[in-house]
């Protein structure tokens, strides 16, 4: 009886070849082996030479280096972004709103690619990013400016293309991608920091132009990677209903309108009986029950499959992700705000200090590659970094207004390294734990619980901050006039920079209450550490070849 075989999914492909081009003596010295040549195995999809696919990954690497540059950027320039338009107390909503844009978009890029290619999936991609950096910039006001970061993760949830590259061969330029990320995000703090000092806040989104220029061009110009006959060939009904809009959206939704009531019931001074903060959370609950519903009755390619989420090692993953998400993006939007406000220092200085942060992320993926590759193990490693994120949480629940300044580079150090580590163990973990098929929902699984996890992050640490602030203020300045100074009024308080301006006693109470309010959110992000280092300890350890 003879079995019939099916062809591998569409996602495990690798549309270039297994291994560099091989190279033989000719009269043209540079003349691959050609699918017919002996020796050369069954003809490739596409092939390359070692220079057009140098320019191939260089195209896509500027969107790598740029995403991580305009992230650490951001979280910098909150603090003078939210006092020029006198809405400090929404200036978090300007990383949520960025990164529950990727949220949404992240999960549709996949099946975008499958319909436009990938040269048109990329080009759409820095299309929207690029379109909403530039927006940035020029913004009138806060609510235009939240549009336009939401424009702008609209495309950052798909900047890069995973499969071009074979498994086997992935993870050396996923380490070279990593070196990147990480000098991107070294360098946007510092750089956004002197930007904003010198030129103002929005020279920080101009200065992004060039980079998107370059790497639009280079996409348009050298990426032109052929699709498999399957994919080519398929039917644009049938492509389009591999994407799970209605998943996304209700995702989405949920998140958003949970972010939503934490936000307005901390901003808005409101009670949580308020109709507002209760509608919010109501419908939060609908469309998360709603969602479960889609993906598990209505979706045909589910962007989160229930029957992988339920076991053990993938929901150990995916919830640990979730969580040390949640607390490294906390920290990493809530330190600037610490040292400009409590530690009065100008922008820049605030950037350079999370040079060492940025600067362990790829020094912490490259030494789990090798440590994995070493050893064969993974789990050890993967409670360890959980430990160092929380360690990191705990010293910044630690510092004090007149701590000495390498403490604060220092502190930073465990969470950037024991955090690249960690989302490198896991990723790993998660692949070795599922069936072969599973792997590519497997690892949009993993990326989809991460970038909620940020948003969460950013959200929840800017309102318990903002609430915090308040009841802080409140308790500190009293008498005649208090009102007028209040942070929920419409003057000072909306502009942290004007800190530095106030009388001596309202500055020193205006410092002492965001020393206590970020202290409050330090170890809030302990607590969710925590609960992340617990919840990875289901983990399995799988054989790694």
């Amino acid at each position: 009886m003879s079995v019939e075989r099916r062809p591998p999914p569409l996602e495990t492909r690798p549309l270039l070849e297994q291994s560099p081009p091989s190279y033989h003596s000719t009269d043209d010295a540079t003349s691959p082996i050609t699918p017919n040549s002996p020796g050369a195995g069954p003809p490739l999809l596409n092939r390359f030479s070692r220079i057009e696919l140098c320019w191939i990954l260089l195209g896509l690497w500027s969107g790598v280096l740029l995403g991580a540059f305009d992230g650490t950027v951001v979280a910098t320039l909150l603090t003078p972004i939210g006092s020029e338009f006198e809405a400090s107390n929404e200036a978090s909503y300007i990383g949520t709103s960025y990164l529950l844009s990727v949220c949404c978009f992240t999960p549709l890029y996949g099946r975008l690619a499958d319909i436009l290619g990938r040269k048109g999936a990329m080009l759409l991609a820095l299309s929207l990013f690029g379109t909403g950096t530039i927006l940035c910039g020029m913004a009138p006001s806060m609510k235009a400016l939240l549009v336009a970061r939401t424009i702008a993760g609209m495309g950052g949830g798909g900047i890069t293309v995973t499969d071009l590259i074979p498994l086997k061969q992935r993870g050396l330029y996923q380490g070279v991608a990593n070196v990147l990320y990480g000098l991107g995000a070294a360098l946007g703090g510092p750089i956004g920091g002197w930007a904003n000092d010198n030129f103002g806040w929005r020279s920080a989104f101009y200065l992004q132009t060039p980079v998107l220029i370059f790497s639009f061009v280079t996409v348009a110009l050298k990426v032109n990677i052929r699709l498999p006959d399957e994919v080519q060939n398929q039917k644009l009904s049938d492509k389009l209903r591999r994407i799970d809009f209605l998943g996304s959206i209700t995702l989405v939704g949920a998140v958003g309108c949970l972010l939503l009531g934490f936000d307005i019931k901390s901003t808005e001074d409101l009670q949580w009986k308020d109709p507002a903060v209760v509608g919010c959370l109501i419908a939060s609950f609908f469309l998360a029950s709603l969602f479960v519903w889609v993906e598990k009755y209505w979706a045909a390619a589910p962007v989160m499959p229930l029957r992988l989420i339920t076991q053990r090692t993938p929901m150990a993953v995916s919830i640990s992700n979730l969580l040390l998400s949640m607390s490294v993006f906390s920290m990493l939007y809530s330190a600037p705000i610490y040292f400009i406000t409590v530690r009065s220092k100008p922008s820049a200085v605030a950037g350079l200090y999370l040079l060492p942060h940025s600067l362990c992320i790829p020094a912490g993926s490259l030494f789990a590659g090798w440590f994995m590759r070493k050893t064969g193990k993974l789990y050890s490693l993967t409670v360890i970094a959980a430990l160092m994120t929380l360690f990191a949480s705990l010293l910044a629940s630690c510092w004090t207004r007149y701590q000495l300044p390498f403490h604060f580079w220092l502190d930073l150090l465990p969470q950037g390294l024991g955090f690249a580590c960690f989302i490198t163990t896991t990723l790993i973990a998660l692949i070795a734990g599922v069936r072969k098929e599973d792997m590519p929902i497997a690892t949009g699984l993993s990326y989809l619980f991460r970038t909620t996890g940020q948003a969460l992050g950013v959200s929840l640490s800017g309102a318990v901050l903002q609430t915090v602030l308040l009841q802080s203020l409140r308790a500190r300045i009293r008498g005649p006039g208090s009102e007028d100074v209040s942070y929920t009024s419409q003057t000072n308080y909306h502009s942290a920079q004007i800190i530095p301006s106030l009388d001596h006693h309202l500055r020193e109470a205006a410092v002492d209450s965001y020393a206590d309010a970020l202290r409050v959110v330090f170890i809030c992000q302990s607590v969710v550490c925590f609960l992340g280092f617990l919840a990875c300890l289901p983990i399995r350890e799988s054989p790694l070849p």
